[in-house]
């Protein structure tokens, strides 16, 4: 009986050690949250499912040079001409007034966007990139369902801390981005270590509908303001499908490139 006791202290010891030897993973569900979390020791995925970081893999997919994300039209509008590139983006769900291109994942064909510079601005998630870049982000990466597997991959392989930033709407939760984020959590959690009750929460969304996201996507307010006022029902397809744009936009230099 000593003998079992022992061993299973043992057991029991080496789990706790493993367990402190993994990183950390915490979900912000809201830009509004950000500067709770530590972000100089941790790499941060950017997610604006509907549809900025959806719109970012895309680009890049289909060979984009690089995404400059910048916070202002104006900005967009001056970066793009000093440099050749495309300004594009939108507010409130809109083609920005002064841009002729907007932020929708299916403007950017390989035809079209093949070895140019995309300059994009967004209500939220251009945004909450800034945000990270203020608050000294360690790495700074952009996530969506179109590039889940790729996003997954580098986290694991990295062995750093995590922070999943949702850019929400206006600084309010949606649900599109932290079903994102519990996306990630369903595939990588054994890796990580994890005492956050959003992630929790996050996780557990995503589990009861990840075989019918699509079936869900009626029931979200964003779905409402892009497919009712816009008619973005193939926007909204392509942001809740995995791996369509599988690779990873990694900032860096004030870009963000393809890893």
């Amino acid at each position: 009986m000593l003998k079992i006791g022992l061993l299973n202290s043992v057991t029991l010891f080496l789990f706790f050690i493993s367990m402190s030897n993994k990183p950390t993973l915490h979900t912000s569900l809201s830009p509004a949250l950000l500067h709770l979390y530590d972000l100089s020791n941790s790499i941060v995925v950017i997610i604006d499912v509907f549809r900025a970081t959806s719109t970012i893999a895309s680009a890049l997919y289909n060979g984009a040079k690089c995404v400059i994300p910048v916070d202002s039209v104006l900005k967009a509008i001056e970066i793009s001409k000093s440099i050749g590139g495309i300004a594009a983006g939108e507010r409130d769900g809109m083609i920005a007034e002064g841009l002729q291109h907007g932020n929708s994942p299916m403007e950017y064909t390989r035809e079209f966007i093949e070895n140019k510079t995309l300059v994009l601005t967004t209500t939220n998630g251009t945004r909450l990139l800034q945000m990270a870049l203020d608050n000294n982000a360690d790495t700074i990466i952009a996530g969506s369902f179109p590039n889940l597997s790729a996003v997954c991959a580098f986290l694991v392989a990295e062995k750093k801390n995590v922070v999943l930033g949702c850019a929400g709407w206006k600084d309010r939760f949606n649900l599109e981005d932290s079903l994102f984020a519990g996306a990630v959590i369903n595939r990588i959690a054994k890796d990580f270590t994890i005492h956050c009750d959003s992630s929790l929460m996050a996780e557990t969304m995503y589990a009861k509908q990840k075989n019918k996201i699509i079936d869900f996507a009626p029931k979200l307010t964003h779905y409402h303001r892009l497919v009712e006022r816009f008619g973005l029902i193939e926007d909204i397809k392509f942001c809740l499908t995995n791996d369509v744009a599988n690779v990873l936009p990694l900032y860096n230099d004030g870009k963000l490139v393809a890893k």
